[in-house]
């Protein structure tokens, strides 16, 4: 991975020369870990015109250490009682002789961009802007099977609560039960707070559970995902529980459903990110169900559970290939539950198949 992560720099360093600044400052930490595989809580990158170098308020220990393989990196320790890092990498720039440095101004406060200006006076500041999360918007092949693997693990744990007895557990038992399944089956953690709803609560966007018991007629809705080596996934699924599902359910769960497939549908390369929106939004709205739709239909995952690119109404932009996104859609009805339908999935050219479908668990309306 050394190779990888010296490329994803390389890149980077050319997007500041076109821009005029031969050295650059990432502070977000995980830009960080893009781009040097390791991101301890208090690191920074700096892109030197001599080297690159990971500082750090004391050398790697544990997981960093054993990660740590990019020999083209160095880690630089800051001594004694340590101090700012993104401070005293700007010192180090100014004293390779760099006159600008770019930073990431939508990640600094104001207080260390003070502190930057007054150590080294006569380097000119230069916005990075937001060039490593562009950078990180298409991903490789090995960051792909991470969220492969990921959405593996999330799957079987998914699987294995349906197949146990859910009437009269707790919608935050359920929860964590999942995401100790989730750890169990090696992800790092959950990707976020898993969200596991009943009844009235079912198909709420980020529900978070309560003390309210699984009866008998309700829908399920559960959404989790997981974490493996660093890169996220996630699944939403709908159930009914011990019934058959009452007419209005049926209807409800097959118009988010078609929704859903069609927002699926729809991710092929150079497809605008609001035509996505638009292909599963406007079979709701035709519905009838304007009012309480999400913001977005989906949006860019990876190292982040919420990336670029989002699919919303007003987006700006076409897919590339190689984009892992979500497609979202759902319906709440206050008072007596709604629907969720929630995929991970990988923007495909049609002639290598079309969208990768990461997550698998069924979407069949099923009677627990």
């Amino acid at each position: 991975m050394s190779e990888v992560y010296a490329a994803r720099r390389a890149r980077l360093r050319e997007r500041c020369y076109a821009a005029g600044s031969a050295s650059a400052l990432v502070s977000r930490r995980v830009n960080v870990r893009y781009l040097a595989g390791v991101a301890p809580r208090d690191a920074v990158l700096l892109l030197g015109r001599e080297e690159d170098l990971l500082l750090c308020g004391a050398p790697l220990t544990g997981r960093d250490a054993e990660a740590h393989l990019d020999e083209a990196l160095r880690v630089h320790p800051l001594p004694g009682a340590g101090g700012d890092t993104a401070v005293a990498a700007a010192d180090l720039a100014a004293a390779q002789g760099a006159d600008s440095l770019a930073v990431e101004e939508h990640h600094l406060t104001v207080a260390r961009h003070r502190a930057i200006r007054s150590v080294a006076p006569r380097l000119l500041l230069a916005d990075l802007d937001r060039s490593v999360e562009q950078l990180r918007l298409v991903k490789d092949e090995e960051e792909i099977s991470c969220m492969r693997v990921g959405a593996e693990i999330a799957d079987q744990a998914l699987g294995e609560l349906l197949e146990s007895i859910l009437v009269g557990r707790t919608e935050r038992h359920l929860a964590l039960e999942l995401e100790r399944r989730l750890i169990d089956h090696g992800a790092d953690g959950p990707a976020f707070a898993t969200s596991v709803a009943t009844g009235p609560n079912a198909g709420r966007r980020g529900h978070h559970p309560t003390d309210r018991r699984v009866e008998e007629g309700d829908f399920l809705s559960v959404c989790l995902g997981a974490t493996y080596r660093g890169y996220r996934c996630e699944i939403g699924r709908t159930f009914v529980i011990g019934t058959s599902p009452a007419d209005w359910q049926i209807e409800l769960y097959d118009l988010v459903f078609a929704a859903q497939r069609a927002g699926r549908q729809a991710l092929l390369p150079g497809t605008a990110y609001r035509d996505v929106d638009r292909a599963g939004r406007q079979m709701l709205d035709s519905a009838g169900y304007t009012e309480g739709l999400p913001p977005l239909m989906g949006h860019g995952i990876g190292l982040e559970i919420d990336e670029d690119p989002q699919l919303a109404p007003a987006a700006m932009g076409k897919l590339d290939a190689c984009v892992p996104v979500t497609v979202e859609p759902g319906v709440h009805l206050p008072g007596r539950g709604g629907v969720r339908i929630d995929d991970t999935l990988v923007v495909r050219p049609e002639a290598d198949g079309g969208p990768e479908l990461l997550t698998i668990t069924t979407k069949e309306l099923l009677a627990l």
